[in-house]
């Protein structure tokens, strides 16, 4: 059930990867700010529970299917009557993606699949339907490994949000006359279960990275759901084709303080 009198209040949003982590936490800031949310997934049953959680609609999506993505933002429009906001968050990052000299093809492919292609298909039909509507929102969830690289390697993972980076950019420049703002958002390492997953076999490669963190902690999916309500926001109607930093301070680390 939606919050009167907030930032977002009578805005439609859909967000794909809303099922748990980062995706989850911004269903409830944006339900809390005011919005509608429709939450997409490729797991119906955790995709379902999280849009009950936050009275929001459900749509099982698979983000790398066009099919699928046309029709979650058609379901959208038809139910709600319009789109306003997009935050496409769906990705993965999975352990056997690592140097380029021990990743296979299939592992590369499928991670692009995912964090890149899935960003192009939802901003697509996204974008046909802010056009109508006059304007919208779209959030990019890229990565600081996309601005820096990764100390830890994850070649797969790093070349897709880099391309969602660049995509942000040209979008956020192509439609800005039309009033649709594209924004790149760049979290640090979050500890959601996506991070958890990764560093659960590798405990000395999660302590390697947590060492370059100025603030000394990961983040939390609170934090980066924060920023992302902001980027939705009327708040933020200044700002397109930006790459929106979250990372407690990577990026702007010469070196770490101990």
């Amino acid at each position: 059930m939606t919050t009167p009198g907030g930032r977002l209040d009578h805005k439609v949003a859909v967000i794909t990867g809303a099922a748990g982590g980062i995706g989850l936490a911004t269903a409830r800031r944006f339900t809390a700010e005011g919005a509608t949310v429709v939450c997409a997934d490729i797991n119906a049953g955790e995709g379902a529970k999280a849009a009950a959680e936050v009275g929001g609609t459900f749509v099982q999506t698979d983000v790398t299917s066009e099919h699928d993505v046309r029709a979650l933002f058609q379901h959208t429009v038809d139910e709600h009557g319009r789109l306003d906001i997009a935050f496409n968050n769906a990705g993965i990052s999975p352990p056997d993606d690592d140097s380029i000299l021990d990743t296979g093809i299939d592992v590369w492919q499928r991670v692009q699949n995912v964090n890149l292609t899935s960003v192009y298909l939802c901003s697509k039909y996204a974008i046909e339907h802010m056009r109508r509507g006059g304007g919208g929102s779209i959030i990019n969830t890229a990565s600081f490994v996309a601005v820096m690289g990764s100390a830890t390697s994850q070649i797969s993972y790093t070349a897709s949000k880099g391309g969602v980076l660049a995509m942000s950019r040209e979008l956020g420049v192509q439609f800005a006359r039309e009033g649709i703002r594209v924004n790149a958002l760049c979290p640090g390492p979050v500890n959601t279960p996506l991070l958890q997953e990764l560093f659960a076999k590798d405990p000395e490669r999660a302590a390697r990275r947590l060492v370059h963190i100025p603030l000394g902690r990961f983040a939390e999916a609170d934090e980066i759901a924060a920023a992302v309500a902001f980027l939705a926001s009327d708040d933020a109607s200044f700002i397109t084709a930006s790459t929106f930093l979250v990372d407690g301070g990577i990026s702007g680390a010469y070196t770490t303080p101990q």
